[in-house]
C-alpha cells in the first residue's frame, strides 16, 4: 500500500479553481463536438441528398483542387488527416468515376501523384459555390467580431496542441 494520503474518492474534482476551470473546459469540448456534428450531419446531408457525393470526397477533391499539382497519396492522407487506407477508397472511387487520375513517376514506381481530371475541377467548382453558400447559411448568425474571435481562439488552441505558432 502507498504511504501518504489518499485522494477522497467522493471528493468532487470541481470543488478546486483548477477543477471548476477543468469542468469549464470538459463542458466547452463537448459543446464543440457536438456543433461540429450538427453542422457536418448537415453537409453530409447536403452532398448526399442534393449532389450523390460524400464529405469524404468532397475533402479530397477541395484539397486536390488547392494543389493543382497534385499530392502523392501519403501527403494527401497526412493533409486530411485520414489513414492512407482512407484515402485510397476514396481516390479508387474517384478515379473510377473520372473525376481524378493518378500519375505514376518515371523515376520511382512507388510514387503516385493525384490530380483533379478536367471534369474533377468542373464538377469541384460547380459544387464548391453550393457548399460556400450551406456554410454561409450554418453560420449566418456570427458576425464578423464573433468570426475574428472564434478564428483567433481555434488557431492559438491549434498551436498550443501541435507546437506551431499562428496557424
Amino acid at each position: 500500500m502507498l504511504e501518504g494520503k489518499q485522494p477522497d474518492e467522493k471528493q468532487d474534482f470541481a470543488s478546486s479553481d483548477d477543477g471548476a476551470l477543468a469542468v469549464r473546459r470538459l463542458k466547452l469540448w463537448i459543446r464543440m463536438l457536438g456543433v461540429t456534428r450538427l453542422v457536418e450531419n448537415q453537409l453530409r446531408e447536403f452532398l448526399r441528398v442534393g449532389h450523390d457525393t460524400t464529405l469524404p470526397r468532397f475533402d479530397v477533391m477541395a484539397t486536390l483542387h488547392r494543389r493543382r499539382d497534385g499530392l502523392s497519396m501519403t501527403e494527401l492522407s497526412r493533409t486530411l488527416l485520414i489513414s492512407n487506407g482512407n484515402a485510397t477508397a476514396v481516390v479508387d472511387r474517384l478515379v473510377r468515376d473520372g473525376l481524378v487520375r493518378r500519375i505514376h513517376s518515371d523515376t520511382d514506381r512507388r510514387r503516385v501523384t493525384v490530380i483533379l481530371t478536367p471534369e474533377g475541377v468542373t464538377q469541384f467548382e460547380a459544387l464548391a459555390v453550393r457548399h460556400r453558400a450551406t456554410i454561409d447559411r450554418l453560420f449566418a448568425q456570427l458576425d464578423d467580431e464573433d468570426l475574428d474571435m472564434m478564428r483567433d481562439v481555434l488557431r492559438r488552441l491549434r498551436g498550443d496542441l501541435t507546437g506551431e505558432s499562428g496557424g
